[in-house]
């Protein structure tokens, strides 16, 4: 099978297309046809410096939407031709920008109809991580403040409509230009955080959704009313951050996203409700994952960014 691996940590041009063997689904495991597979910041980061994964060579990709074309002993789930959507256990089950991988059949859920595998490849861990964030973290509920930073983003522009699904109030930073795009997805309020400092401009918030970290971490708390949540995609804090929330009364929470079955399956109801569809900025064949790669690294992007793996060969290897 085609895959695109690296042999050393560098820029998008150390991203090379080889030749692998196909992967056997072990117990457990479904072998996946990747139709589609989105390219996230966690990505070009591993690729760049290793963080979790040092380990070399390596094949990167979380998020998979494809076609079952084997399933492993005691697999019940799925059968060979059903279409999933998952997210590869993070961050060690990596690999899904190849035309197979082989992953637990519980990472996936059955793709929704009414969207195609581009769609539904860029889902899965964005999505997961604003429905682990907003839901199982935040417990967000009707009528409460949210505000979101980076909201225009992957995982923003998807937390906005899981907060809206949830029946909060949205607001959102993104630069000016951005604003339109936020409002379309159905976000209530938009701050330009180029001209317009966030601390200032609201208060009262019940939930922070913050994937930058660093001082907009630290700035975050004190824009939470008593009893609101910070969630931070990132780690980071100041030493004496644990005491400046207890001081305020409020929570702070770092989050790494984790496979997840029955979020998949919540994505999917939201999907096929229509409170959620991921806006896709640019998609491109498996080979050029450099160029995917050297555009997310511009952070000018709005939603995600997609590889199309097209369908194999039978007979290749």
């Amino acid at each position: 099978m085609r895959a695109m691996s690296q042999d050393v940590h560098g820029t998008p041009d150390v991203l090379k297309e080889v030749r692998l063997p196909k992967p056997v689904p072990g117990p457990s495991q479904i072998l996946v046809a990747v139709r589609a597979a989105g390219v996230n910041p966690t990505d070009w980061k591993h690729r760049a410096n290793g963080l979790f994964l040092n380990r070399l060579p390596l094949v990167l990709g979380w998020d998979v939407s494809g076609v079952v074309e084997a399933v492993g002993f005691g697999v019940t789930l799925f059968k060979p031709g059903d279409e999933v959507f998952g997210m590869l256990p993070y961050p060690y089950g990596v690999g899904s920008h190849a035309e197979y991988v082989t992953a637990p059949a519980r990472a996936f859920a059955r793709k929704p109809a009414g969207i195609d595998h581009v769609q539904a490849g860029a889902l899965p861990l964005a999505a997961l991580t604003a429905y682990q964030a907003l839901v199982d973290t935040a417990d967000v509920r009707p009528g409460q403040r949210v505000l979101v930073h980076a909201a225009a983003g992957g995982v923003g522009h998807l937390a906005v409509q899981i907060a809206k699904s949830r029946g909060a109030h949205v607001i959102g930073t993104a630069s000016a230009p951005k604003h339109d795009f936020l409002r379309a997805l159905g976000a209530d309020e938009m701050i330009d955080y180029r001209s317009v400092d966030f601390a200032e401009a609201v208060k009262d918030i019940d939930v922070v959704l913050d994937p930058l970290a660093g001082e907009t971490r630290a700035r975050s708390l004190n824009v939470l009313r008593p009893g609101g949540v910070l969630v931070s995609l990132l780690p980071g804090g100041s030493p004496d951050e644990e005491q400046r929330a207890a001081e305020l009364g409020v929570r702070v929470e770092t989050l790494l996203v984790e496979a997840d079955h029955a979020g998949m399956n919540a994505v999917a109801g939201l999907v096929e409700a229509g409170s959620l569809h991921a806006h896709i900025e640019a998609t491109f064949p498996l080979a050029e994952a450099p160029k995917a790669h050297a555009l997310g690294e511009t952070d000018r992007t709005s939603g995600k960014i997609v590889l199309v793996v097209t369908e194999p060969a039978s007979a290749e290897l």
